[in-house]
């Protein structure tokens, strides 16, 4: 039995550990199948995620730094993602807009719950061609583009020097696969952990 929603500051904590901590049906990781480079991975979890029902697989939590370095994040769409890299957009007059004109890092962290599946991303973003970001700005409806200033839309890739494959299990017992940029490739790393 939980216990009730709390009323109280102080009853915040024993709310939280009684809340139900990955309920999703964890999948087995062939850790012998594993690509060299972690777009195909990703290409293939994003995939499943939508084929078992995942809602809006495609939306991550986006983290930014601002001018003072205080980190900012905010959930968004995922794009596109390709060997030029995982692609948002929005207004260069957006707080991400602003915070990465003044520092062009990211990260980006997509959490599919059903799956007790995350993947994470960091590294620096670039700026698409205006002529791609017009692109995706005339994708969007007439009432989504309208108020955009001419210009203001940008498509953006996060170009990542490290991408992190979580698959959580009810033990505890996470694999985590992580890709690292090294010596100009993908080097790899599998491990089990206890930790969550």
């Amino acid at each position: 039995m939980s216990t009730p929603a709390p009323n109280h500051p102080s009853d915040m904590r024993a709310w939280l550990r009684s809340r139900p901590a990955l309920t999703g049906r964890g999948r087995s990781v062939d850790v012998a199948a594993l690509p060299a480079e972690p777009l195909p991975l990703f290409l293939s979890w994003i995939r499943l995620a939508a084929d078992q029902g995942v809602p809006e697989p495609h939306a991550a939590t986006l983290a930014t730094v601002d001018r003072d370095g205080m980190p900012d994040a905010r959930t968004l769409l995922l794009k596109d993602a390709d060997a030029r890299g995982w692609a948002f957009a929005g207004p260069r007059s957006s707080g991400k807009g602003v915070q990465l004109a003044v520092h062009a890092v990211a990260a980006l962290n997509f959490w599919w719950q059903p799956l007790a599946r995350a993947v994470r991303l960091r590294g620096p973003v670039r700026e698409a061609t205006p002529a791609e970001s017009a692109v995706d700005l005339a994708a969007r409806s007439p009432a989504a583009r309208y108020g955009v200033a001419a210009g203001d839309w940008v498509l953006w890739r996060l170009q990542p020097s490290r991408v992190e494959f979580w698959q959580g299990a009810t033990d505890r017992r996470h694999t985590r696969i992580v890709y690292e940029v090294a010596r100009g490739g993908w080097g790899r790393h599998v491990s089990g952990t206890t930790d969550t």
